[in-house]
């Protein structure tokens, strides 16, 4: 129907007097249903709406609020202070330095300068590309540097790179560098120890980290301190029992004395008899904790703790002071060691010379291998490892150092004749330098051996009695024979000083047979003999040159060592002794 018939039929209703609601215009031809159902679809809505904005505003509110601090409150971490590490008169060996960790939210850098971005990889001494490797990670937090200097870290906040934020942290500082450092160690970069003291002591030096919350804006930076949810407790600081000035002279002397022999390592150790205390622990060769960008095993390895080695001549005292204990000999029993040559079974061991009829002193002093063995056959096998077993030979030490070994010692049940025979001088059994040192306390002080300390000693500690103080006293006298002429170890004299002790020569044990060029030499000696205050033990390892013999390349190295130790803590002299007296028969070799 065409829209004027509709106006039409619209007057037509009116002029009959039709309502205007009534007019057919308005009629609706839609269902009453459809309606119903559309009012009831629009109040369902509004009550869930209703329902929804009870829900979140009443029952969700923990939920909500804890969502809404995930976007802008932070816990912070508030690094502990690791404690400082001491010698034993307080001279710092080991301290922390605040600088600043730099990090970046990737997404918020992608928008940098570029100019700024090559600014920021020069200061982080990177290339272009690793600061972009960095930055095109797809995490969200991501470290660009670590221990970064202060200085450098204000001029990294200065270039207001958005996305690029700073954290406060710690880097550990070695004042000695190189020359404690295999009594120290280091840390890594989250401040855990790794090495040394820095590891034994983690627990003690770490300390506690604390934390607090803040709210950041979006661009990191701390708009609101909300609260301290834990205060940080820094680590206590530590003494160990070095003495700084013993130390330095014991690293020149072993470095010094590697590079003259032309040797693969060395190493030295000061002990102090009265308390146990380790007084100096230094090898070559060393590395500077403060830079181990290059930092490779040889340099790591602490050769005093964790090396073994055949000891030889050096291990001659104790089957003697044994035998003398037992009242088996006297110092003055004589032996017959032939003409420098002894059979047992299908082998035969050597002296250097021929020394024929000896008592028990020359024995120790000439270092015969032949006299020794006869001592040693004196009494059961089971008596000699025993003995072993009480200087803490073959077992783990218990110094609280890590990377300590035990060494080795058969049992004495499979021990043959020549295997005994060996034991007496040296050889097939390994010892730590350490050990032997130790071992060496039993002779220098009344016959009893008392525990190692890296740590400082308040009280003198008690010790386990081994051997009579009347038998110590006899060693001694042997001892201090062999530094004297016509003793193996004339090169170990001190000048104002009576020193005694004993060499060592061992030939190295290589692809299962001895080799015939390979050697460790080594010396251990007490100091002043009138009263013995430093146990002073060196060992040179495959020295190059010419002398091979422990008396050549360890005795002149404990001389210069124990010589300047000695007047370093004013220790008087005890002798009339003025210069080293060296016979020409010394200048061949000594074992």
């Amino acid at each position: 129907m065409s829209r004027g018939s509709n106006l039409n039929t619209s007057r037509v209703a009116a002029s009959k007097g039709v309502a205007f609601s009534k007019s057919p215009v308005l009629a609706v031809r839609l269902p009453t249903w459809r309606s119903r159902v559309v009012l009831f679809v629009l109040f369902a809505a509004f009550a869930a709406l209703a329902g929804r904005a009870l829900w979140l505003q009443g029952l969700s509110t923990q939920f909500l609020q804890k969502q809404g601090e995930i976007r802008y409150a932070r816990t912070l971490e508030l690094p502990a202070t690791r404690g400082k590490i001491t010698d034993r008169d307080g001279q710092v060996l080991a301290s922390s330095v605040p600088v600043k960790a730099i990090w970046a939210i990737p997404d918020d850098v992608q928008e940098a300068p570029p100019a700024k971005l090559k600014q920021l990889a020069k200061l982080l001494e990177m290339s272009d590309a690793e600061l972009q490797k960095k930055l095109d990670s797809d995490r969200s937090f991501v470290y660009l540097k670590r221990q970064v200097e202060q200085d450098v870290a204000e001029q990294i906040t200065k270039l207001g790179i958005e996305g690029i934020q700073t954290r406060k942290e710690y880097k550990r500082f070695y004042p000695q560098g190189e020359v404690t450092t295999h009594v120290v160690g280091f840390t890594n970069v989250e401040d855990q120890g790794q090495e040394s003291m820095e590891l034994a002591q983690q627990k003690t030096l770490q300390g506690v980290p604390g934390s607090r919350r803040v709210i950041k804006d979006r661009l990191g930076r701390i708009v609101e301190d909300i609260e301290s949810v834990r205060e940080p407790h820094d680590g206590k600081d530590l003494t160990l029992s070095i003495d700084s000035k013993i130390q330095y002279i014991a690293f020149t002397q072993i470095k010094d004395a590697v590079e003259k022999f032309r040797a693969k390592a060395g190493a030295a150790l000061v002990l102090d008899v009265h308390t146990g205390e380790v007084l100096a622990l230094a090898n070559w060769p060393s590395y500077n904790p403060n830079d181990r960008s290059k930092l490779t095993g040889e340099q790591l390895r602490n050769r005093v703790m964790t090396d073994t080695f055949e000891p030889g001549s050096s291990m001659k005292p104790f089957p003697v002071a044994m035998a003398l204990d037992a009242k088996k000999i006297t110092p003055h029993t004589m032996f017959d060691t032939g003409n420098g040559s002894m059979v047992i079974g299908d082998r035969v061991i050597h002296d250097t010379h021929a020394h024929y009829m000896i008592d028990v002193q020359t024995i120790i002093q000439k270092s015969s291998n032949i006299g020794t063995t006869k001592i040693a056959f004196g009494m059961p096998a089971q008596d000699l490892w025993e003995m072993f077993t009480k200087l803490g030979f073959g077992q783990q030490p218990k110094w609280g150092f890590p990377g300590a070994v035990a060494g080795r010692v058969r049992p004495y049940k499979s021990w043959r004749p020549i295997e005994h025979a060996n034991m007496s001088f040296g050889q097939g059994i390994s010892v730590s330098l350490i050990q032997l040192a130790r071992a060496y306390m039993v002779l220098a002080r009344d016959g009893d051996i008392i525990p190692l300390s890296f740590q400082k000693v308040h009280e003198a500690p008690h010790g386990t009695q081994v051997i009579s103080p009347k038998t110590a006293a006899e060693m001694r006298e042997m001892l201090e024979m062999v530094t004297l002429p016509g003793g193996s170890a004339v090169k170990a004299q001190v000048p104002g000083y009576r020193v005694g002790g004993k060499t060592g020569t061992a030939q190295k044990f290589i692809g299962g047979r001895y080799s015939h060029t390979k050697y460790i030499g080594n010396f251990v000696g007490m100091a002043p003999m009138s009263d013995p205050r430093f146990i002073i033990a060196v060992m040179i390892d495959e020295p190059g040159g010419p002398v091979t013999y422990g008396g050549d390349v360890a005795g002149p190295v404990f001389s210069a060592l124990a010589a300047q130790a000695l007047r370093a803590k004013n220790i008087a002299p005890d002798s009339d002794l003025t210069h080293i007296i060296i016979p020409e028969s010394a200048a061949q070799g000594n074992m």
